[in-house]
């Protein structure tokens, strides 16, 4: 494996962001009431990391150390309203779902993270497949928690109105707790005591 599969690989277990390396847990808790705000919420990361991580880059060397952070928030910042934008403008109602949390892209900690810890100090293809690999990482665990809460919330399993399978028992009588946020906190520990359980361990 070349160093571009090495850079995104490891962003999708060994530095997973949120159940390895415990980063964006605010929005993590907040959206992943359901797999729609789990994608939405991707997508807003995906372009906001790729973009700010190949731009950083790009601009590493001409960047004066201690101007780096200021610059670093324009830019994220920057790109986090055109995703505003695009979402009000495109998908009012997964805006709307997503409140708050979407411009508050700008200060997650993932992106500032990745933009200081790696993108300032590696090439562009470097920085790239490591914003690919947190960005997978990302979707994973979003994925995995709001399933799971999800299921056991409502009974069903739903993606933008396509039902994929109900479970009769917990549609009828669902564990309203997962919904709300003590759910969150519940499947979170457990799935962070599963990955230190395999031997998962924070690595850069």
């Amino acid at each position: 494996m070349g160093k571009f599969g090495k850079e995104f690989a490891k962003g999708l277990i060994i530095s997973n962001p949120v159940l390895v390396l415990a980063l964006g847990l605010c929005p993590t808790l907040a959206i992943t009431t359901s797999i729609d705000n789990a994608l939405g919420m991707t997508l807003v990361v995906l372009v906001v990391l790729v973009g700010s991580s190949t731009i950083i880059a790009a601009i590493r060397n001409f960047v004066p150390s201690i101007m780096r952070i200021p610059i670093f928030i324009v830019i994220i910042a920057s790109l986090v309203t055109v995703m505003d934008l695009i979402f009000q403008a495109n998908f009012p109602d997964l805006h709307v779902s997503l409140g708050i949390f979407l411009p508050l892209v700008v200060v997650n900690c993932i992106i500032l993270a990745r933009a200081e810890v790696f993108a300032s100090k590696n090439p562009i293809l470097h920085s790239i497949a490591d914003a690919l690999g947190i960005t997978v990482g990302f979707m994973l665990a979003l994925l995995m928690i709001s399933s799971i809460r999800q299921i056991l919330g409502t009974g069903s399993l739903s993606v933008f109105g396509f039902d994929f399978f109900t479970l009769p028992v917990l549609g009828k009588y669902p564990i309203a707790m997962f919904i709300l946020p003590p759910g969150a906190f519940l499947i979170i520990g457990l799935l962070m005591a599963l990955f230190r359980w395999r031997g998962v361990m924070k690595s850069e």
